[in-house]
């Protein structure tokens, strides 16, 4: 029997950022995750200096070797309708990554104890502690592991069921030298094709030599569907190679306003994904997944070995103070009616401004929110 003070249950960004948080707080952690590492990650893997902030990344030192393609600007447009050029002539307002390089460099600087390729089995409550799979006897579980968290399910979480998840589908590729001319992409201005249903939109994101299409929706009845005429969309426009490879991989995700999960009990604790904390507008993950895990560093820390529901309830405080609450109110563009609300999106979606201010500065960027680690400098100085 092994003791340990805290089990991540997953080694994505999530995982490995609250280990990374707690790793000079004398606390044993220990990571399980089902794969061993590198390994792919259906994402389309971008992030913002934000979340480089907030992981306190050396960018000179992640490029060793590493994926990370500086991005300047995005072209926005409702499918088949007018493209608008948004370019930040500053400084990159996002990097182009690949998962499986940027997880496994995570997960390796943690400096937790790594129990790769073993999936997760069983929970079973003994006094204040948990049994995991017969091999660990924890404190604290941290389900990490995603929207299909087993920690989640584990502890009551119902997946699939009265949850309106996003569905995707995606595929990461090499290009060949000929398919490196014939792209059309350019590598610091990604793509972004809303549908016309406004349910969920494509992207098209070049990474060097790697170029990364992908399509997501909340409503995904006929999704493959909808992905093959994307794709045809694209090649038709002679945005990517005609050759493209057609074997996409699929993943789910709830956004933060659609999840009802409960994120603590007695001796649990979820993050990320398996929290279901994706933005509502953009879908991206990794920051609500940094960000959770930092929180809930603060709290571990503060809870001083007592994890009863009542001590990581700051936990759920600090996830509503920072990303609002989970059902808001609506805005004056949600209680238009639907088809007068696309037909007002379909003209908005062709100015700059908005394309600009609201879509990729707000709903993309979240350039209004400064990144964590300066919040609570800040907050710290007003005490």
């Amino acid at each position: 029997m092994k003791r340990v003070d805290v089990l991540i249950v997953g080694g994505g960004p999530a995982g490995s950022t609250l280990a990374w948080a707690l790793r000079d707080s004398g606390l044993t952690v220990t990571i399980l995750d089902k794969q061993t590492f590198p390994r792919d990650k259906v994402c389309a893997g971008w992030v913002t200096p934000a979340v480089m902030e907030e992981l306190q990344i050396n960018l000179d030192d992640y490029a060793q070797g590493r994926t990370l393609q500086p991005i300047s600007g995005f072209r926005v447009s409702q499918l088949g309708k007018k493209e608008v050029a948004n370019h930040y002539q500053d400084k990159p307002v996002s990097y182009g990554i690949r998962r499986c390089e940027f997880d496994d460099y995570l997960l390796q600087r943690s400096g937790a104890e790594l129990v790769l390729g073993q999936a997760f089995k069983s929970m079973i409550k003994q006094d204040a502690h948990w049994l995991v799979n017969d091999e660990f006897q924890a404190s604290l579980v941290i389900g990490a592991g995603g929207h299909f968290c087993p920690v989640a399910r584990a502890v009551g979480a119902k997946l699939g069921r009265h949850e309106q998840v996003v569905a995707a589908q995606e595929i990461e590729f090499q290009m060949t030298t000929a398919q490196q001319q014939e792209c059309q992409i350019d590598a610091e201005v990604p793509e972004l094709f809303f549908t016309p249903d406004l349910t969920g939109y494509g992207w098209v994101f070049r990474k060097g030599d790697y170029l990364n299409i992908g399509l997501g929706r909340e409503d995904n009845h006929k999704l493959s569907d909808h992905v093959q005429k994307f794709c045809q969309f694209l090649k038709q426009h002679g945005k990517i190679p005609p050759d493209t490879p057609d074997k996409f991989h699929g993943h789910a995700y709830l956004l933060y306003p659609h999840a009802i999960r409960e994120v603590i009990k007695d001796g649990v604790l979820l993050i990320g994904d398996a929290a279901g904390l994706a933005y509502p507008q953009s879908g991206e993950g990794i920051r609500p997944a940094v960000e959770s895990a930092l929180l809930a560093a603060q709290v571990i820390r503060a809870c001083d070995g007592d994890y009863q529901q009542t001590s990581l309830h700051p936990y759920y405080v600090k996830l509503v103070e920072r990303f609002g609450d989970r059902q808001p109110k609506a805005g004056l563009l949600e209680r238009l009616p639907l088809g007068l609300k696309q037909a007002l999106a379909g003209q908005l979606m062709q100015t700059h401004w908005f394309t600009r201010h609201v879509v990729m500065d707000r709903w993309f960027l979240h350039s209004q929110q400064a990144p964590l680690s300066e919040q609570v400098a800040q907050e710290s100085a007003t005490i």
